[in-house]
């Protein structure tokens, strides 16, 4: 072959039995430019054996055709290879080795064009028994095909070894051949890239025409959702207006009732007292109805006011340990004549054993009252049996009665406020609510069962608890400031071993004159006083000083702003030692929070 030397091919970089890692494919030699174009079809060859695509193929030849045609201006003879490396991909590279030439070698723009062909252009100086420079040129196979098998490596070989040279003339049609192919590729792809774009844009529009759309219907739902948050809002705002306005009507009619109800009761008891005129049995007898609707209606006052407390938070169970026995007694005395003059049998059945119980003997009390006296109410005849058992840490207590029963249909809404089941006469609707809401402060809760014309069960269930940590009371000067006399003897009792000294003061301005006279560490201040009530001594006490406020009146709920003031309130009517205590522990606790200490 006129200016080309062929060899046979060989295998490198292998041992015996091993599969090759690089294969020799065909050399030949560059001497003028008919050597570049056979050089050219053998790299196009090549790729077309090894399964490149057309387009790969072309690029493959134009790359070797360029950097032979650039080596070839600069320097004569080119040694070209053509391998194939299997490891570690496969790979086509069509290997140029020239000798060094002086002063070394600048990359043409051929090269630079094969670069943006092929993979990869490498140009390296070696020494092989002598300087010589190479450029090697890589394209790897396509990841989708496997590695090629010998046979394919062995056809590809013997296709490269029948390769003749060609005139210029059919280089020139060949490559006019694949220039007319690859502008028509071109075109047809231009012309599927218009339908593309055709279809993209109709695409656009119809994406446009539904984000407007989707926009418009977004804007038009939040406008609706803002203002159905603005109406949520003002509803809230109502109902909590409300919430309070109920509270402080049922605080302040509460407040107004209780005093003439105690008055009215404290006239029946006078009446009623031995030592007083003799009364006639009629007399006597309705003086008696007046004393028990006294105590009833104060009863119903003293609920409508916890109602208010639990409402607010403000109604604070205080822990003691109890025994159920002696509140059922209590409940037992309170309610066996009614029991008795309506012609129904009371039977509590008490455990023979002592039972363990850490709760609110008051709140326990009063929750025990409502659910007798309800069973006694609707009961005609027959009987209203209580009974107690201890299960699993909790007390549980069963109050069964023979009376009407509740339909199905009423038995839940019994324990909403007011609501009274229809045909029953008598009673508030604040009877079993109370003492749900009450149970539920402890820890427990309420459960009805009942059958319409068979009678009704309500059963309580109460956690056992755990004892409660009492803290005593250690405190040093104390400032009573009540007007009643009996009042400021009860509070002194209560802190007989806990305060160091305790002073007095019987009204308002009395107590301001010994507070600037002599400071004490804590006041015990009643609100409700003749001429200077408690809320001009409150809005003049200097703020160091720690008050309990003795009242059951919230001033948050009445609104008035001195109930800041106030570092601790308790409840005169319900007063004892520990509550007490722990008033005054919170008060000092609190004035201590207040200057930063």
């Amino acid at each position: 072959m006129p200016g080309c030397a062929t060899t046979t091919p060989r295998s490198s970089r292998s041992g015996p039995g091993e599969r090759p890692v690089e294969r020799e494919l065909r050399r030949f030699e560059i001497r003028d430019p008919e050597d570049v174009s056979t050089v050219r079809r053998a790299g196009r060859e090549a790729a077309a054996a090894l399964g490149f695509d057309a387009s790969d193929q072309v690029r493959m030849g134009t790359a070797v055709s360029e950097v032979g045609r650039e080596l070839t201006a600069a320097v004569v003879p080119v040694a070209v290879r053509f391998l194939v490396v299997t490891v570690p991909s496969p790979t086509l590279v069509a290997e140029f080795a020239f000798g060094s030439p002086a002063g070394g070698r600048r990359a043409g723009e051929g090269t630079a064009a094969a670069g943006r062909l092929v993979d990869s252009v490498e140009e390296a100086e070696e020494d092989d028994g002598g300087r010589r420079t190479v450029v090697r040129l890589r394209k790897r196979l396509r990841a989708d095909l496997p590695a090629p098998a010998e046979d394919a490596l062995n056809a590809v070989q013997a296709r490269l070894t029948e390769l003749m040279p060609i005139s210029a003339a059919e280089e020139l049609r060949a490559q006019n051949a694949e220039l007319i192919e690859a502008l028509d590729d071109v075109r047809r792809r231009r012309e599927e890239l218009h339908v593309l774009n055709a279809e993209l844009e109709e695409t656009n529009r119809g994406v446009l025409a539904l984000y407007n759309q989707l926009s418009n219907e977004l804007e038009e739902t939040n406008r609706g959702v803002v203002a159905l948050y603005a109406e949520l809002d003002d509803k809230s705002e109502q109902l909590r207006e409300l919430g309070e306005a109920r509270t402080r009507f049922w605080s302040n009619v509460s407040h107004e009732l209780r005093t003439p109800v105690n008055s009215v009761i404290g006239l029946a008891r006078l009446l009623l007292d031995g030592s007083a005129d003799p009364l006639s049995d009629e007399q006597h007898h309705q003086v008696e109805l007046i004393a028990d609707s006294g105590q009833t209606l104060l009863g119903l006052v003293n609920e409508l006011l916890d109602f208010a407390k639990a409402e607010r938070g403000a109604l604070v169970p205080k822990p003691a340990e109890t025994d159920p026995r002696t509140v059922l007694d209590e409940v037992a005395a309170q309610l066996g004549p009614a029991a008795a003059q309506a012609g129904v049998t009371l039977d509590i059945a008490l455990p023979p054993d002592p039972v363990r119980l850490t709760t609110d003997p008051d709140m326990l009390t009063r929750i025990l009252r409502n659910l007798i006296g309800n069973a006694l109410r609707f009961t005609t005849e027959g009987e209203v049996r209580v009974t107690v058992e201890s299960v699993d840490s909790e007390l549980v207590v069963h109050v069964a009665d023979t009376g009407v029963g509740i339909a199905p249909e009423h038995q839940q809404r019994v324990f909403e406020e007011f609501y009274q089941t229809p045909g029953t006469q008598g009673g508030t609707g604040l009877g079993l609510p109370y003492a749900l809401r009450l149970a539920k402060l402890l820890g427990g809760d309420l459960a009805l069962r009942s059958t319409l014309g068979e009678g009704t069960t309500v059963t309580l269930r109460l956690p056992a608890g755990q004892a409660p940590v009492r803290r005593e009371l250690n405190v040093g000067h104390v400032l009573i400031v009540d007007d009643e006399e009996d009042g400021r003897n009860a509070l002194r009792d209560l802190l007989a071993g806990s305060a160091s000294r305790v002073s007095e003061a019987s009204g308002g301005r009395a107590a301001l004159a010994r507070v600037e006279a002599d400071p004490p560490d804590v006041v015990l201040l009643d609100l409700r006083m003749p001429e200077t009530d408690g809320l001009y001594v409150l809005d003049r006490l200097p703020p160091r000083i720690p008050v309990v406020l003795l009242t059951d009146v919230d001033l948050r709920v009445l609104g008035d702003p001195r109930a800041d003031r106030a570092d601790a309130t308790v409840d005169k009517a319900r007063l004892d030692r520990d509550a007490l205590s722990e008033a005054v522990h919170q008060a000092v606790e609190s004035a201590r929070g207040t200057d930063g200490h």
